[in-house]
C-alpha cells in the first residue's frame, strides 16, 4: 500500500500548486483568492523515483467553534490523521507568521512525521523563512517553488527516508487505473445546496466532505474511491451548477463549473441530486439535458424526502413531468432518498447499477435487424420528393453510450420525428430506459451483404 502524504498549511501558501505539480496535472483549482480549496483532494503522485499518495487540504486558520473556517481546519487535521506523514507548507517570501507557529504546534501533537517546506522560494526568496523556521521546531525548511518546479530534488530527498520505511515498493504509474471498466465512475451533480456532499458522506459512512448551510461549499471536483458489494466506485463530488446568466465569467464559480463539466465528461453515470422540497426546477432540467448530451447514463436522487409532506402525490407529479420534459431519456429512474436518515440508498445504488449495465449494453446485429423490420412494417419511413426513404440495415457501432449505425438511402432527409420513433422502439425492445441513444447515418447498401 502506498505511503500517503498530506499537504498542510495556512491559506494561500501554494498547497494546491504543489499538489498539482506532484500529481502531474491540474486537478486542484488554483487562484490568488485565499481559501479556494475546501475539500480534501487525493491523487497518485510521482516525484523523480518516488511514488506515493498525496492529499491536498484546505487552508488552516483560527475560527470560532462551528464556523466554516473551524470546520475547514478540522478537515485538514483529519487528513493528517489518515496520512503517514505531512508536509507543512509556509510562504518563503512572507516568512514565518504567528499562525504558522500555532499550526506547527497543533500538528506536532498529532504524532505524525512532519517535513517543513518553504514554498515560493524562487530567486532570492526563502532566506527570511529559513532564518525564522527554527522556532517551529521542525528543522530547516526545504526551499522549493512549486509554480516554477524548483527544489523538487531536495523535496524528494526529504521524503525518501519516510517512503523507504513505509512504502512497499509499488512503482506503478500514477492514475494507471483510471478508465478501467471495473471501476464505475459516478459524477454527483446538481444545483447548489441540493445535498450532494451530504449524500456522498452518507454512502461512504464518513464525514469525508465538508457540509453545511453555506451555499457553494464544494469548489473542486473531489474524487473518492469506494467499495460496495464487490464493485469499486469512484465517486466524484462536484460544485453546484447555477444558471449560466448568474455566473461571473471572471469568478471562481466559473472555474468550478468547468471542473464539474470536465468530471461529467469522464463519468459513466451521473447522479443528479434534486432537492425534493423544490423539485425539478428549470435548472434541474438544464443539468439533466447536459448529462444526456455528454452521453452519460442518468439517475435522479430526490433528496430531503424526509421533509416532503405528501410524498406519493409529489412522486407521481415528478415522474409525470419527467416523461414530458426528459423525453430523450424516457424512463430515467427517480429514487426518493434522504442523506440525513439514509433512507432509499439501497434502491438508489441498485438503480445506478442497472443504468450502468444499460449504458454498456451491446445488442447482436441479427436481433437489431429483426427489430428494424418490425418497426418498418409498423410505420414505414416517409416519402421524399415522391420516393420513399429506404432503411436497409442497422448495427451497434459501440456502447458507452449505446451508438447505432443506420444504413440506407436519402438518410439526410430522414425526419427527426422518425429517429425519435426508432429511439423509442429501441428503448422498449432492448431495455435502454433512461440512457442516451446516438445514431450515425450511413448512406449506401448493407456493408455486410455478399
Amino acid at each position: 500500500m502506498r505511503t500517503t502524504v498530506a499537504i498542510l498549511g495556512r491559506p494561500n501558501v501554494g498547497k494546491s500548486t504543489l499538489y498539482n505539480r506532484l500529481v502531474g496535472r491540474r486537478r486542484a483549482i488554483v487562484d490568488d483568492t485565499p481559501g479556494v480549496t475546501r475539500d480534501r483532494l487525493e491523487g497518485d503522485a510521482r516525484l523523480h523515483d518516488l511514488t506515493f499518495r498525496v492529499i491536498d487540504t484546505a487552508g488552516m486558520d483560527d475560527g470560532a467553534p462551528g464556523s466554516l473556517q473551524a470546520r475547514l481546519t478540522e478537515q485538514s487535521a483529519a487528513a493528517l490523521a489518515e496520512a503517514d506523514l505531512g508536509i507543512l507548507l509556509i510562504d518563503a517570501k512572507a516568512g514565518v507568521t504567528a499562525l504558522d507557529e500555532r499550526l506547527a504546534e497543533r500538528l506536532r501533537t498529532q504524532g505524525k512525521p512532519l517535513i517543513l517546506v518553504a514554498n515560493k522560494a524562487e530567486g532570492d526568496g526563502g532566506t527570511l523563512a529559513q532564518a525564522e523556521a527554527w522556532r517551529l521546531l521542525l528543522g530547516e525548511p526545504v526551499a522549493i517553488s512549486a509554480e516554477h518546479n524548483r527544489g523538487m530534488v531536495d523535496l524528494a530527498d526529504a521524503l525518501r527516508p519516510f517512503l523507504e520505511t513505509l512504502d512497499d515498493g509499488d512503482d506503478s504509474r500514477p492514475d494507471a487505473d483510471e478508465g478501467r471498466p471495473d471501476i464505475l465512475r459516478l459524477a454527483v451533480v446538481g444545483r447548489p445546496n441540493a445535498g450532494k456532499s451530504s449524500l456522498i458522506n452518507r454512502l461512504v459512512a464518513s464525514d469525508r466532505l465538508l457540509t453545511g448551510p453555506e451555499p457553494g461549499l464544494t469548489r473542486d471536483a473531489v474524487h473518492i474511491r469506494w467499495q460496495h458489494q464487490g464493485r469499486t466506485f469512484e465517486l466524484v463530488d462536484t460544485a453546484g451548477l447555477r444558471r449560466r446568466s448568474r455566473i461571473d465569467a471572471r469568478s471562481l464559480e466559473k472555474v468550478s463549473t468547468s471542473a464539474t463539466i470536465e468530471a461529467l465528461k469522464l463519468a459513466a453515470v451521473a447522479l443528479l441530486v434534486i432537492d425534493a422540497t423544490q423539485p425539478f426546477e428549470r435548472q434541474d432540467q438544464t443539468i439533466a439535458d447536459l448529462v444526456l448530451r455528454e452521453g452519460r447514463a442518468l439517475v435522479l436522487a430526490l433528496n430531503k424526502w424526509d421533509l416532503v409532506e405528501e410524498p406519493d402525490v409529489l412522486l407521481r407529479d415528478i415522474r409525470r413531468r419527467l416523461g414530458g420534459e426528459l423525453a430523450q431519456a424516457r424512463g430515467v429512474p427517480a429514487i426518493p432518498v434522504s442523506a440525513l436518515t439514509g433512507a432509499g440508498l439501497k434502491r438508489l445504488l441498485d438503480a445506478i447499477d442497472r443504468q450502468y449495465e444499460r449504458w454498456c449494453r451491446r445488442i447482436a446485429t441479427g436481433e437489431l435487424n429483426r427489430w428494424l423490420q418490425q418497426m418498418l412494417e409498423h410505420n414505414p419511413p416517409p416519402l421524399v420528393k415522391g420516393r420513399r426513404i429506404k432503411l436497409r440495415y442497422v448495427t451497434q457501432a459501440k456502447g458507452r453510450p449505446p451508438t447505432f449505425a443506420l444504413f440506407g438511402n436519402q438518410l439526410d432527409e430522414l425526419p427527426e420525428s422518425y429517429l425519435r420513433y426508432l429511439t423509442g422502439g429501441l428503448r422498449e425492445a432492448f431495455d435502454f430506459q433512461g440512457v442516451p441513444i446516438r445514431w450515425h447515418k450511413r448512406q449506401g447498401k448493407n456493408p455486410y451483404a455478399a
